[in-house]
């Protein structure tokens, strides 16, 4: 039986939440100048899901046919310009398109904020399915489907990771040296510079990492493209579910130690028996997708790379995730957004941190 879904489960967007308007006209009128052809009025909607950077789809005629767009832009309030760099995340996708063409096509970059209010670029629409938080009705995931999807990431971060960074626009993305250390710096000050609740368990994994950071120097490390928010709702499968099509949210990618992109992957890769506020995140805890150790020794088998200490790289995605969390909570409760999903990141905060703790102590990734 063909597993193809039906038009409703394609990754579609939605009707713009409520103070993340876009001005159409403004964006409609700068658009007939960077795109060739483009007439008639813009049709605006919102991808409802993602915490970070707003992507939006735009639909418009151009040369007398539909066409199809995405917005990204920074949320509202915020004011880390690191990361919600929109040039950069365009650079990103020009410097990949030929040696990695599972990205998008960018199609033009703005940095007059008189258009939208702050920098944005505008990318093809690759349709396909996105696995977000929700399972998708009368798309099968059975458990078999879901570790050869599974099964499918694990690949295809391998392949991510065999990129040639010896190209210059590759080069240009990032400096590896000291990258794990910086990483580690950087996101436990981001925490702490938002931090609103006291939560010990961060403190003890933050401590613990910064003691035992890992030699970069060794084989295992050496460093590869990395993508840095590599997860299933950044992923776009063929409509059959038969292929990856695209990844998506380039806003971190960099060169760096590639066991650092499999620890985030883990940290968002939660287990049926994991806290309920880790499991929001997407279909991980599905039967049939592969736990986290048999994640990380596909991902060994495929590499050959050295995973003995994946525990750091595990506790680590768990302290960024958390990091990222505290930032957007922290933004909701000064008001600066009325997205009510924000209010409920303390949860996530405080699993996050709980389960960084246990991991460390346990030295295992999974059944503490």
């Amino acid at each position: 039986m063909s597993n193809a879904p039906q038009n409703h489960v394609i990754d579609a967007p939605t009707a713009t939440r409520k103070g993340e308007e876009l001005n159409a006209s403004r964006l409609n009128e700068y658009l007939r100048d960077s795109i060739a052809g483009m007439s008639g009025e813009l049709d605006v909607q919102q991808f409802p899901s993602g915490f970070s950077n707003l992507t939006y789809m735009l639909g418009a005629t151009v040369n007398g046919m539909r066409k199809e767009y995405v917005l990204r832009r920074p949320p509202f309030g915020a004011n880390i310009k690191s990361a919600h760099d929109m040039e950069r995340e365009y650079k990103v996708l020009h410097a990949l398109r030929k040696p990695y063409p599972k990205v998008p096509e960018p199609i033009v970059y703005c940095d007059d904020a008189d258009v939208l209010g702050a920098p944005f670029y505008v990318m093809e629409r690759v349709q396909g399915v996105i696995l977000r938080s929700k399972k998708p009705e009368g798309l099968d995931l059975s458990a078999p489907v879901m570790k050869r999807l599974s099964t499918m990431l694990a690949d295809n971060l391998a392949e991510l990771h065999s990129v040639d960074i010896s190209l210059p626009e590759i080069q240009a993305l990032g400096k590896p040296d000291g990258y794990v250390r910086r990483q580690v710096e950087g996101w436990i000050k981001r925490y702490e510079n938002a931090k609103t609740d006291d939560i010990p368990g961060m403190d003890s994994a933050a401590a613990w990492l910064l003691a035992n950071i890992p030699d970069e120097t060794a084989p295992q490390n050496a460093p590869t493209l990395i993508h840095n928010d590599y997860k299933y709702d950044n992923v776009v499968f063929a409509p059959d579910l038969s292929a990856i099509n695209a990844v998506l949210d380039w806003e971190m990618a960099t060169i760096g130690d590639p066991l650092m992109d499999l620890g985030t992957t883990l940290g968002y890769w939660a287990e049926d028996a994991d806290p309920i506020p880790l499991k929001m995140f997407g279909l991980t805890p599905l039967e049939g997708n592969l736990n986290r150790e048999e994640l990380v020794a596909r991902y060994a088998e495929i590499t050959g790379r050295d995973v003995s200490n994946i525990v750091f790289y595990y506790v680590f995605g768990l302290v960024k995730i958390v990091g990222i969390a505290q930032q957007i909570y922290a933004r909701f409760k000064k008001g600066f957004t009325q997205d009510q999903r924000f209010g409920g990141l303390i949860f996530v905060i405080q699993a996050g941190a709980e389960m960084a703790h246990k991991a460390l102590q346990s030295g295992k990734l999974r059944n503490f």
